[in-house]
């Protein structure tokens, strides 16, 4: 039985889950492992709600769906816990990281996650103060990393070095590079 995990992302257009979603099933094929990342979009405009999808596994995925039961949820927009059921399709076993200057305490008890494990941080700032952009994509991949352990910390920042190279000047990389360490860092989840 292949190990898959199953990681949906959730946030509006403009920032950065298609690009997360897609560069994450990326960078596991620099350890040796499967992956699948797609976008699912509503109204294609900056600001409208979207999904995102990664799958990860030790063998090929056959699987090409949205995914409707996920291990791993990601919230890059806190706005969305308003109008979307982001726990929609999880377990009691599920991991939950969201984007929001709220406590774990006040998100736990704002979206009533139950048994699942809860990491919360302020994405947004660290990508301002990092990056100089409120694009929470890349500061929402360290704190996956470090709640999830589906990829190690080298991998993604070796990974992001050299894509971002074929772009972005020194300080963007090393802005992103920045992002990652400190939500790797900042994020406590329990």
């Amino acid at each position: 039985m292949a190990n898959l995990t199953e990681i949906r992302w959730h946030a509006r257009g403009g920032q950065g889950a298609k690009t997360a979603a897609t560069m994450l099933a990326e960078i596991v094929l620099n350890e040796g492992k499967y992956g699948q990342g797609f976008p699912d979009y509503g109204p294609e405009r900056m600001g409208a709600p979207m999904r995102g999808f990664t799958r990860i596994s030790d063998k090929p995925i056959r699987t090409h769906s949205a995914i409707y039961k996920p291990d791993i949820v990601i919230v890059l927009d806190p706005t969305l816990l308003d109008v979307v059921d982001v726990l929609e399709g999880t377990t009691d076993d599920a991991v939950v990281l969201i984007n929001t200057h709220l406590s774990r305490d006040e998100m736990k008890k704002k979206l009533n996650t139950g048994g699942r494990k809860l990491g919360v941080l302020d994405a947004t700032k660290i990508s301002l103060d990092a990056i100089g952009r409120p694009i929470p994509n890349t500061p929402m991949l360290g704190a996956l990393v470090k709640a999830t352990n589906v990829i190690k910390l080298d991998t993604l920042r070796d990974d992001v070095r050299k894509k971002f190279a074929k772009k972005f000047p020194e300080r963007v990389i090393q802005g992103n590079l920045d992002a990652i360490e400190k939500a790797y860092e900042e994020v406590d989840v329990s």
